[in-house]
């Protein structure tokens, strides 16, 4: 591994960027993530303007997430096969047309609730195998394997600049113009990231053997998940965390509007504070030298997270609700980009599709079940009461993972003496 004890912090945080081909994605998804953001909060906003219902909220988000849950291990398998470049492509295509149907149906005043969710479910077709591919993918667009670690966090700062720019955006042009116009931009906005896809220079990687079936290939990569016991548990609380309260992002157009008596603007205020927290905790993630250490990060992360939410719910004051937002996205966002830097770290590249489909799996598949969780609770207890008690048991969740930290180092160490990472960290 290359010294960088004398490289500055600045350079450090975005070493990532050398690589030719992650410096055009960072470009390009940078653009596009700004529409996906402006789109996602536009649509929340607009089933709950049409429909006044939590339930129906958590119905949208669920058709949006499902199909990641049933078809990301199907899909993973397909991406240790498949070009990943070529199959990016396709689907930031497809995800573009999506959007311009939205605005379409948006802008000619005839879009209906179901027309959304249909739309909703499209999408999370694409996403099923989308979100895995991005996810393996990044190891192709870096230069230096040790810049692999960067590269995640400053994937996740650039989500994040996203969240705080996009929603923020999108407040003012409900407000001014109505949501067809985000959905409108957001199509554009996907011209980017495809442009910036088209002009990679991308090295093939050697085709994979096809005497196995999917089946046999899904359960050697379901075996390899459950039997490693950091994977198990890095995967297990993501997928806590998700169920329980990933979907808050369902119910803030209730706190928006309900709780804290806002429009569109509170709801992009309120987005963009998440957005805030989120990308500190990424930038700060992005700094870092190694990897080590990051084992107590997850559990300190989706503590703070939980312990936020439950805030959240209990607050009915416009500057502390934003406040707990920081926290909540600083907390979610530190979880998210650890484990995904600690599992691209230790798995095998071989397994790399597999793994990462049942990240997403876990990260983004568990939220259609939190969003109907969410809606019923919502809807019979009141969104504050949801918030408090789905906090609660994430922050318990988080407390269970650490007590089982000193066993999960013994799995890793050998695979950081193995990769020189420990070595490397101790000189």
């Amino acid at each position: 591994m290359p010294d960088v004890s004398s490289a500055k912090p600045w350079s450090l945080a975005v070493r990532a960027l050398r690589s030719r081909n992650y410096r055009l994605f960072f470009a390009g998804q940078s653009i596009s993530l700004i529409g996906s953001w402006m789109t996602r909060l536009a649509t929340s906003w607009l089933v709950y303007r049409l429909t006044h219902s939590a339930w129906l909220l958590g119905i949208t988000s669920f058709v949006g997430q499902i199909p990641l849950f049933f078809l990301a291990p199907v899909a993973g398998v397909w991406i240790d096969r498949w070009d990943r470049h070529k199959l990016l492509v396709i689907t930031q295509s497809l995800s573009m047309i999506q959007s311009f149907a939205l605005a379409l149906l948006a802008l000619a005043g005839i879009i209906t609730v179901t027309e959304v969710i249909l739309l909703m479910l499209f999408q999370g077709f694409i996403n099923a195998f989308d979100m895995p591919a991005r996810q393996a993918f990044v190891i192709q667009m870096v230069d230096r394997r040790e810049d692999l670690p960067n590269a995640i966090a400053l994937n996740s700062s650039m989500v994040n600049a996203a969240r705080l720019i996009g929603p923020a955006v999108a407040g003012i042009i409900i407000a001014a113009v109505g949501e067809g116009y985000c959905f409108l931009i957001d199509g554009i906005s996907y011209l980017a990231v495809i442009a910036s896809l088209l002009a990679m220079r991308v090295q093939q990687r050697p085709a994979k053997p096809r005497a196995q079936n999917i089946v046999r290939e899904l359960r050697e990569g379901w075996h390899y998940v459950t039997s490693s016991l950091p994977i198990r548990s890095i995967l297990l609380l993501l997928a806590v965390v998700s169920l329980l309260g990933m979907p808050y992002t369902v119910l803030m157009p209730v706190f928006a509007a309900a709780i804290l008596g806002g429009g569109p603007h509170t709801l992009g205020y309120l987005m963009s504070c998440v957005g805030v927290g989120a990308l500190a905790g990424a930038i700060a993630l992005a700094g870092r030298r190694t990897v080590l250490g990051l084992g107590r990060v997850i559990p300190l992360s989706a503590g703070l997270f939980g312990l936020a939410c439950v805030g959240f719910g209990l607050s009915r004051s416009l500057p502390l609700s934003m406040l707990l937002l920081l926290f909540a996205g600083y907390g979610m966002m530190r979880q998210m980009a650890a484990s995904n830097t600690i599992l691209q770290t230790i798995l095998e590249e071989e397994k790399r599709g597999r793994v990462m489909a049942f990240y997403a799996m876990a990260f983004a598949g568990m939220s259609p079940f939190g969003s109907l969780l969410a809606g019923a609770m919502a809807a019979r207890l009141g969104a504050p009461h949801t918030l408090v008690i789905c906090g609660t048991l994430c922050a318990l969740s988080a407390l269970l993972f650490a007590r089982e930290l000193p066993r999960m180092r013994k799995f890793v160490r050998p695979i950081y003496v193995e990769l020189g990472i420990l070595q490397a960290a101790e000189q």
